[in-house]
């Protein structure tokens, strides 16, 4: 019934007939013509016959499918003379005679088998660039822009931002206005030239979801699966890239400017774009969809203590009580799961240093945004491509011990850095703070145990516990709720060790009672009574403190995310 014909670097690896009506080709066994190779698909191309003729569906794979050129997801009726293309493989296909008279006939028995297996319709795109049409004259713009700028020797290399997009942008514009294959988009061409200038000298549509504030994080899941958070909430975006290729052209730009590399042997990536947001990046063969990238954006306007006051994610009693707590140099641990705002609200504590103590800080991917004069900041530093050369978090935290600091702010402890960070609070740097991943103030504590014991040392659990009481004074817990709201829910004091249990007295907490009618949620921070043991230092020492801040009703907070 169809005829099959795959050629790979201009040999013929396969020509074969299906028996029916239906028949796909790909990795998986019962494949017509079994292809080989990462980025094909278990069944990619999807071969149908109905009474209009042969259409083809791609079923996924890492590859796109093109057709004559053009990428595509279902094309049909196909013509002997297209030609179909799937990595490095050409392919042919064709109804046979066989399958042409039968139609013709009239007889249509075969309709049945192949209801199933019908090419769904289309969605109606929601823009003309992001339609297939759209999508395809933007790539066949992409590749004339390339050729222009080889034609005119256009040296990129030694150009800034701004004369390169400015370059770039008048060569798009020349292309939309004179040739011809453009003359269907003319109507849109700012559109038109905004998409393509962005995918080839910034990070193509993602430039649009960048400058929007209300944006906070940009999850890209393949070229065309774009979600973002927005408001606390994830929703999927409407935008997308031409292809995994234009994908992995906008990770290139972020990482390369940083000397990181992604590819086939060092798939995944951390870094950071130019306004200090956070990058991660996974390719293929980790990422089986595609080229994944998730961005974290920093907000242009930078959070203080007042901002998280406004957003109902702290009280003022609790600002208070930490600014008194860093600026009389208690080790504070900030705790929370994953995008709960543990770095956010670990600049906001940072703002409390002194202007007169020297700060080093060390991150994987530098975040923090400090404003001390006296400040060293360090980055990580993964292995080159022979392995070699990685300065792991570890090794910088035992450096900067000796840098002569003051304080020391370690963005995230996550390993055995856990264990030279509490030796550095026990040893004459009071008043450092990081960051810790953990559900509880509890949990966060378990978590040093874990993390100490990471290091490699066979250090007793009873001396790592005498050795987080005697370190951590303070434990910051910062959560997110399900509703996308993030609050401080608990301030904790570690008091003390008993036999082999750490004690830990709650100072402030957020009760939570329900949530309101836009669905966000509701409750109350207040003081549990407990005065900390270091505030009852300063109240011997004569200093003015207000402890009454400890015994203040709960006032009701409005949620609104930060």
């Amino acid at each position: 019934m169809i005829r099959i014909q795959v050629f790979r670097r201009d040999e013929l690896v396969g020509d074969e007939t299906s028996v029916a009506p239906h028949c796909f080709v790909g990795k998986d066994t019962g494949s017509l013509i079994p292809l080989s190779g990462w980025r094909i698909g278990r069944r990619q191309l999807d071969f149908t016959i109905d009474e209009q003729g042969l259409f083809l569906r791609d079923q996924g794979g890492m590859a796109p499918v093109k057709v004559n050129g053009h990428e595509v997801h279902e094309y049909g009726p196909v013509a002997s003379t297209d030609v179909i293309e799937l990595a490095d493989y050409r392919v042919r296909a064709h109804a046979t005679q066989e399958a042409q008279d039968y139609l013709r006939r009239g007889q249509h028995a075969m309709a049945p088998l192949v209801e199933s297996h019908k090419p769904t319709a289309a969605p109606v795109p929601l823009s003309p660039l992001e339609s297939p049409e759209g999508m395809a004259l933007r790539a066949v713009l992409h590749r004339k822009l390339i050729a222009a700028m080889d034609l005119r020797r256009v040296n990129v290399s030694r150009m800034a931002d701004t004369e390169l997009r400015g370059t770039v942008q008048k060569l798009i514009e020349e292309l939309i206005d004179t040739d011809a294959a453009f003359l269907s988009m003319r109507g849109l061409r700012e559109a038109l030239r905004d998409v393509v200038l962005n995918e080839i000298v910034g990070l193509g549509p993602l430039e649009s979801l960048l400058a929007d504030d209300n944006v906070s994080e940009i999850m890209v899941n393949r070229h065309n699966d774009i979600f973002i958070e927005r408001d606390g909430r994830l929703v999927r975006s409407d935008i997308s890239f031409s292809n995994d290729a234009a994908v992995l052209a906008a990770i290139e730009r972020v990482v390369s400017p940083l000397g990181r590399r992604i590819d086939e042997s060092s798939p995944m990536v951390d870094a950071r774009l130019k306004d200090g947001s956070r990058v991660n990046a996974v390719i293929p063969p980790l990422a089986i969809k595609g080229p994944c990238l998730t961005i974290r954006k920093f907000a242009k306007k930078k959070l203080t203590a007042d901002d998280l006051m406004q957003f109902g994610a702290i009280s003022a009693d609790m600002v208070d009580f930490l600014r008194v707590a860093v600026e009389r140099r208690a080790n504070i641990v900030v705790s929370g799961g994953t995008g709960s705002g543990k770095t956010t609200l670990l600049n906001v504590l940072s703002n409390f240093i002194p202007d007169d103590e020297r700060i080093v800080t060390v991150e994987d991917a530098a975040e923090l945004q400090l404003n001390q004069p006296n400040l060293v900041s360090l980055e990580a530093r993964p292995a080159n491509i022979e392995g070699r050369g990685a300065i792991s978090i570890r090794d910088l935290v035992k450096n900067c011990l000796r840098m002569r600091p003051d304080r020391i702010i370690v963005g995230e402890c996550r390993g055995g850095e856990a264990l030279d960070m509490l030796q550095a609070m026990n040893t004459g740097h009071d008043g450092s703070l990081t960051t810790a991943h953990a559900n509880s103030p509890r949990d966060c504590l378990s978590r040093l145990e874990v993390m100490t014991l990471m290091s490699g040392l066979e250090i007793p659990i009873q001396a790592i516990r005498e050795q987080v009481t005697s370190a951590v004074n303070l434990v910051v817990q910062q959560t997110r709720f399900s509703c996308g709201t993030r609050k401080v829910t608990y301030i904790t004091e570690i008091t003390g060790i008993d036999g082999s249990q750490i004690l830990t007295q709650d100072i402030f907490r957020f009760e939570q009672d329900g949530f309101d009618a836009a669905g966000k949620v509701r409750g109350r921070f207040g003081a549990t009574g407990h005065v900390p043991d270091f505030y009852q230092e300063l109240v011997k020492r004569g200093l003015p403190i207000d402890v009454s801040i400890f015994s203040r009703t709960a006032q009701p907070v409005r949620a609104v995310p930060v």
